[in-house]
């Protein structure tokens, strides 16, 4: 019998990605505002490198308006047809939200799959997420993102093929309505809140110990410093939202005082609503701790934009008083001695570290135990020590 011929799959075609972005901003303010966009710009190549799809090539409209249907205008919609067709691009990413009209009618012209900066957020969270909870939170945001998006566009919800931006609570949705849509969104809910019940009795006896939450924006290293404190393994990726959950670990102290320190999802730009809610039973961490350690990536040149995302977030999910917060400035391994020093003058209260090389973590560990010394003899409460099966980590 003659034994059938091997036949290697091919793996699937990379999507190729037009992206788009639209200037704003008064005349004096021009320099600023196209600094800004091109940031964004570079922030949403990564996102979408991060979701699969390669870039082909760029597109930005600078004028004040944004057309109601269509978002830019007409002229520059034929140059953006003309554009994916030459570069052979089967996928159009724009920088801002899109309306559902605006996405209809934009496919309709364009006889591609359009996408906008929350849909892409969104697919890599969903291609991302590992635990039953993140699947439950993403799951939640995209049906949410969606719900409003139904009516005339069933056509741009029937897509099959798959693909950057298709990801979504799974094939039975292409045949719901909106009733059936909130039914399921209602009974994600209800399971969250069993999760967040399960997560506030968790955290109910951890409340004697200080609690240390990581926070910041995405890709700033804050796994990796995690890592290097906690010796934890949590997975690390040089790419965008490399970590979904929360990660709990006990820091030890030579003398066997315990910080519980805690890494989180990272924070970005026009990140989607409808995600920071669902994923406030993982955020509620933050809203607990006893100090937050905001960490920055000190060599990104747009790390003063970043601070001001996480703390846009950060205002969001948390009520006043805030818990104390220190700012702790990684990858100092990528700065000179000039722009560390600088660093240290704008914000004299920062730490200074590089989580890869391990410079300025003692002085971290050192300012936690000691802070949690004094929460401890502040109220009275005796101070946590670690279990005895666990190893004192320096």
């Amino acid at each position: 019998m003659k034994a059938k011929p091997y036949i290697v799959p091919r793996p699937p075609r990379q999507e190729r990605a037009v992206l788009v972005g639209h200037a704003r901003g008064a005349r004096t303010k021009r320099e600023a505002e196209r600094e800004h966009l091109e940031r964004s710009l570079e922030e949403l190549s990564l996102l979408a490198d991060t979701a699969g799809a390669r870039v082909a090539d760029v597109l930005v409209q600078r004028r004040g308006a944004i057309h109601p249907a269509t978002f830019l205008g007409k002229g520059k919609v034929a140059e953006l047809k003309l554009l994916a067709e030459s570069r052979d691009a089967e996928l159009v990413i724009f920088d801002d939200d899109l309306s559902p009209a605006q996405v209809k009618n934009l496919e309709k012209t364009l006889q591609r799959k359009v996408i906008d900066r929350s849909e892409l957020i969104l697919d890599i969270f969903a291609r991302r997420a590992r635990t039953r909870e993140s699947r439950l939170q993403v799951e939640l945001a995209q049906l949410e993102y969606t719900l409003p998006r139904l009516t005339g566009m069933w056509k741009h919800l029937e897509r099959q093929a798959g693909g950057i931006g298709t990801r979504g609570p799974g094939e039975t949705q292409l045949e719901t309505d909106r009733r059936l849509v909130r039914e399921k969104i209602a009974r994600l809910k209800r399971e969250l809140e069993g999760v967040e019940r399960e997560r506030e009795t968790q955290r109910a006896r951890r409340r004697r110990e200080f609690r240390a939450v990581i926070v910041g924006y995405t890709n700033a290293g804050k796994s990796t410093l995690f890592n290097a404190l906690t010796r934890a393994g949590v997975f690390v990726e040089d790419r965008l939202f490399a970590t979904l959950d929360s990660t709990t670990r006990q820091l030890v102290s030579p003398e066997r005082d315990v910080v519980l320190l805690t890494d989180t999802v990272g924070f970005i730009r026009k990140l989607p609503h409808h995600l920071v809610a669902s994923f406030h039973s993982t955020l509620v961490e933050a809203i607990e701790a006893d100090v937050l350690l905001h960490v920055t990536d000190a060599s990104d040149p747009d790390f003063r934009r970043h601070l001001t995302a996480v703390d846009q977030v950060l205002d969001d999910i948390l009520i006043e008083p805030r818990p104390p917060r220190m700012m702790v400035f990684n990858k100092a391994d990528r700065l000179s001695p000039d722009d560390e020093a600088a660093l240290r003058v704008e914000f004299p209260d920062c730490l200074v570290a590089s989580a890869l090389k391990g410079s300025g973590l003692d002085r971290l560990r050192e300012e936690l135990f000691r802070r949690a010394a004094t929460r401890g003899s502040r109220t009275g409460e005796p101070r946590a020590h670690a279990r005895s099966h666990v190893e004192p980590r320096a």
